[in-house]
């Protein structure tokens, strides 16, 4: 993926989280991550393994294909 899917993922999954009331915390701690990584994926600094973004999708209970639908 390019920098530019990364920074709509992130910006995407810090929606979804705001939409949900989460925080970065809260976020990190449902998908077994540090704080800081959350964080540095909603800025596209850190890249996510597939593994990492399925998880992140299920605790913002968000389908894969609406996580990456950059159009809404």
């Amino acid at each position: 993926m390019n920098k530019n899917v990364y920074k709509k993922l992130g910006k995407k999954i810090k929606e979804r989280r705001v939409e949900l009331g989460l925080t970065q915390q809260e976020l990190a701690d449902k998908i077994n991550k540090g704080l800081n990584f959350v964080g540095k994926i909603e800025i596209a600094f850190s890249k996510p393994s597939f593994d990492t973004i399925i998880d992140i999708a299920n605790a913002l209970n968000i389908k894969l294909k609406d996580l990456f639908n950059f159009d809404k």
